[in-house]
């Protein structure tokens, strides 16, 4: 099974749009929820160099940070649709 994280943040709809594939694909993974203000998302930022979510991280595949919903949801039918 993959070994997924998302960072997001609650009402997100970008957010919204990757977690609905991921559960339309049945796939698991740990979320991890952002703080609104950007000012405080250093843990996200670490991971991808910016503040923005949602931001996914695959590290069964060397993805540590990839940004942009639609970015996230064609890779996630590209390597775990059927």
């Amino acid at each position: 099974m993959a070994n997924l994280e998302l960072y997001e943040l609650d009402g997100c709809p970008y957010c919204a749009k990757v977690v609905n594939k991921l559960e339309e694909l049945g796939l698991e993974y740990d979320s991890h929820m952002v703080p609104r203000s950007h000012s405080e998302r250093t843990e996200v930022e670490a991971v991808s160099g910016q503040t923005g979510v949602p931001v996914l991280v695959d590290p069964e595949n060397d993805v540590e940070g990839m940004a942009e919903s639609d970015d996230i949801v064609a890779y996630l039918e590209e390597e775990y649709g059927s």
